[in-house]
């Protein structure tokens, strides 16, 4: 192509442009329906080459030469890149590619081929950058986005430089200790490029983790979800993980009260502990100053001495900020109108029901930070801001006799998102003010009170408000969000319907290309295709968390990402299984499965049988009836007890809530077996259930669905409804409790569950029939989207016959 492209006479009289794609590993950008393959791509560009050179050059014997070397080449390229599979899109396609830059004008992550003077452009929307590699068999192009910037920059540096400049920033400053923790201002569990300062500093990239830097060591906190990750990523040499939860492993408040006990009685003086306000929980401030007054009333004297003080620095730039070269910018994507059939209730009615409750609590303003929070508050949307999460960068105000939001006016610049908060009587002021105006409003009445949730929003807020001031409880908005209104749960079955069929095309695609092709698929174009399939669905726009594709031992890493060039990129073939957590973010509703393959023709005993304790797992809390008021926790027992039967169990959270359109995790309901969170499930709520099992260096198994949670009125039979496929037949009893309210699940997700893997003998008949009443109300709900006679239709159909119980 590139001997071509040099050869051809600037003087063209036609330029040929040529989009190339190929999907960054952050962005997720959708593969276009339309796409060419790189064969059929080779007879383009040979005949617009040929016809070029026919009409300036009088030997036809060379143009004849050109199309035969170019459709040869590309031939060879297309075989050579079939791991890689990247996409050619015509010039109309490439506002799909700009998804991440909300801008329908910037062709964002792709690449321009000009033949005009053999040029070679790269078009850009926000700092992306482009490696190439040429040979004569093959061309690779690789997009990276910001995030893949941000990795990239941190593996640039070794631990021991990064750990060295910080160390140097942090004497500089005069503090002892400083914390990094993964959040942002809003304290959101994925956050924008710019605020990954954990994952630069430490080179691991989970979303979970805190990293504290001291004189002379360095340490990462993070949960069970991530220990293998963490392990991996983590240079040894420098960094210590703590595995949070284990024994003997110290949380950070009481790591750093003995760091300061040991400190003070060596120096007899305070340990100052660095820290920025503006990205730590208020809450968290405030549990690191009772523990550092714990450890002081043990050592001598007769008043304790003051043994460690937060620094906040205020004024100077974030430490980790100020080693970081190449720093993305702060993300200014527009805000986009949710509309009311997808929303269900008007920001003037949420307005009005947040001022109901701010007069029982005597408030006169509540302070909104959480970004999930202020999109449900204000009925808008973004995307690009932060990654796979339909949130804007902004906080929010509800005082007596203003609602303001503040954001960036960027944000507010389109037509339609101007007169929709205008038509709700938003007022739109600057990011930057939001501290200030609380300040404001608590001087302009000594009774004036501030409802902020301190374990939601950032110290640098909370600081500001005295405690006799400040009502510290659940926002209103959490509780709004988390019961969904019909519109928004009619949404929520929409998107997973599409979601279903987005399934069957890629699951007939992908049993053909291991079973009948024979072939080895990456996990990286496993996690593409899929999201090539979302992508062709109605109202879609982006996944809603970054794919999780493990094939053998890398489905044992929890949260796992795949991506090219990585040591631990594996190949799908029938020897291994796979495990592959998706998601899509639709315009009315939000997705997350999954499910665990295995395309062996006769799988492991061993894999079978944990395989199918998972599914009963699944079954059980799928299966329950519950009285109202009842913790998540109290349901979590019921997806362990078949792997506790042999000794076995997980080590994360079973169920999480899920917003409407909005973030895949969301609070503040949940079902764990860690007894913390006491938040009641409630009629409305969205939760996932996924139980699973994890062997590290094999496999990992994880069968998650999302289900809504209904009530039952009196009269109802206690059962999930045999026609829906919740809950075997023979289980019918009424509803009787002198009043009280029970509770059931209605099934969401609808995805088959591969029947091969069962172990028909440890099942129940309950346990059976769910499954084929499943499968039943699977084929009926999605079948109406499938084509008859297509891959699709008869994988689904297929799928979701009845077990063989002999």
């Amino acid at each position: 192509f590139f001997f071509l492209y040099s050869h051809i006479p600037s003087a063209s009289t036609k330029k040929t442009e040529i989009y190339v794609t190929k999907q960054s590993r952050s962005s997720r950008c959708a593969r276009s329906p339309q796409t060419m393959t790189l064969s059929s791509l080779a007879i383009t560009v040979a005949a617009t080459t040929s016809t070029t050179l026919k009409k300036q050059s009088r030997n036809s014997k060379f143009s004849t030469l050109a199309l035969f070397f170019v459709a040869t080449s590309a031939s060879s390229a297309a075989r050579a890149f079939s791991s890689s599979t990247p996409t050619f899109l015509p010039r109309h396609h490439q506002q799909s590619l700009s998804r991440r830059s909300g801008a329908s004008s910037t062709l964002n992550n792709s690449v321009i081929y000009n033949t005009r003077g053999g040029s070679l452009a790269s078009i850009v929307g926000k700092k992306l950058s482009l490696s190439r590699r040429f040979s004569s068999t093959q061309i690779e192009q690789e997009v990276v986005s910001e995030m893949d910037e941000v990795k990239a920059a941190a593996s640039k540096i070794s631990a021991a430089d990064k750990l060295a400049l910080m160390r140097q920033k942090m004497q500089e400053n005069g503090v002892d200790v400083y914390i990094i923790p993964s959040d942002d201002p809003h304290l959101s569990e994925y956050v924008p490029a710019a605020y990954m300062r954990r994952g630069y500093l430490t080179d691991f990239h989970g979303s979970a983790g805190t990293a504290l830097v001291t004189k002379d060591a360095a340490y990462l906190w993070t949960d069970s979800r991530y220990f293998n990750e963490a392990s991996l990523r983590l240079d040894a040499g420098h960094w210590t993980l703590m595995k949070q939860g284990q024994p003997k492993v110290l949380t950070i408040p009481k790591f750093l009260a003995d760091l300061a006990t040991s400190h003070y009685t060596t120096n007899s003086k305070p340990l100052k502990v660095g820290m920025d306000a503006y990205v730590h929980a208020a809450s968290f401030a405030k549990e690191l100053n009772e523990a550092f007054a714990d450890a002081a009333k043990d050592m001598e004297g007769d008043v304790p001495p003051t043994i460690a003080a937060i620094d906040t620095l205020d004024g100077k730039q974030n430490v980790v900020d100020s080693i970081w070269e190449g720093r993305p910018d702060l993300p200014k994507n527009p805000f986009r109108v949710h509309p009311m059939k997808y929303a269900g209730m008007t920001v003037q009615d949420k307005v009005t029901k947040i001022r109901s409750e701010m007069t029982e609590k005597k408030a006169t303003m509540t302070v909104f930070s959480a970004l999930d929070d202020i999109a449900y508050l204000f009925n808008v949307r973004c995307m690009g801001d932060v990654e796979t999460c339909p949130i804007g960068i902004a906080y929010a105000t509800i005082s007596k006799d203003e609602v303001a939001l503040y954001c960036d006016p960027e944000k507010v610049a389109p037509a339609d998102v101007s007169e929709h908060l205008k038509e709700a009587g938003v007022t739109v002021k600057s990011y930057g003010d939001i501290v200030s105006d609380i300040e404001s409003h608590l001087s302009a009445g000594k009774k004036n009170k501030v409802w902020l949730d301190n374990g939601r929003s950032n110290y640098a807020l909370s600081r500001v408000i005295p405690e006799a001031a400040l009502i510290d409880a659940q926002n209103p908005v959490t509780a709004m969000k988390a019961c969904k209104n019909e519109a928004e749960m009619e949404g929520m079955r929409q998107a997973h319907i599409v979601d279903g069929a987005a399934m069957a095309n890629f699951m007939a695609w992908l049993e053909n290309a291991i079973v009948v092709e024979g072939r080895s698929v990456s996990e990286v174009e496993i996690d593409e295709v899929l999201t090539g399939f979302r992508a062709k669905q109605p109202g879609f726009k982006e996944v809603s968390f970054p794919t999780i594709a493990g094939v053998g031992a890398n489905g044992a890493i929890v949260h796992y990402r795949a991506a090219e060039g990585s040591d631990l990129l594996k190949y799908l073939d029938r020897t291994q299984p796979i495990l592959i957590d998706s998601g899509g973010q639709y315009e009315y509703g939000t997705t997350d499965v999954t499910r665990t393959w295995h395309f062996a023709e006769k799988p492991d005993d061993e894999f079978r049988e944990v395989y199918t304790r998972v599914l009963k797992g699944n079954i059980g809390v799928d299966s329950m009836i519950f009285p109202e008021n009842t913790p998540g926790f109290v349901l979590d027992v019921f997806a362990r007890k078949a792997l506790w039967e042999i000794g076995k169990d997980y080590g994360h959270g079973t169920g999480h809530g899920v917003g409407a359109a909005l973030n895949v995790h969301e609070g503040p309901h949940g079902i764990s077996p860690r007894w913390g969170n006491k938040e009641v499930l409630k009629a409305g709520m969205v939760t996932s259930n996924e139980p699973g099992y994890y062997e590290d260096g094999n496999f990992g198994i994880r069968i998650e669905n999302l289900l809504e949670i209904v009530e039952i009125s009196s009269s109802d039979d206690a059962t999930n409804g045999e026609a829906n496929g919740e809950e075997p037949a023979n289980k019918k009893q009424k509803v009787a409790a002198e009043g009280k309210k029970f509770l059931k699940f209605g099934k969401l997700t609808l995805i088959p569950i591969q029947k091969n893997l069962i172990k028909v003998e440890i099942m129940t008949d309950d346990e059976l029939n769910w499954l084929d009443s499943y499968h039943q109300e699977v084929l009926q709900k999605v079948k109406p989207l499938l084509e008859e006679g297509t891959p699709a239709m008869e994988w689904l159909v297929k799928s979701c016959e009845p077990i063989k119980r002999d």
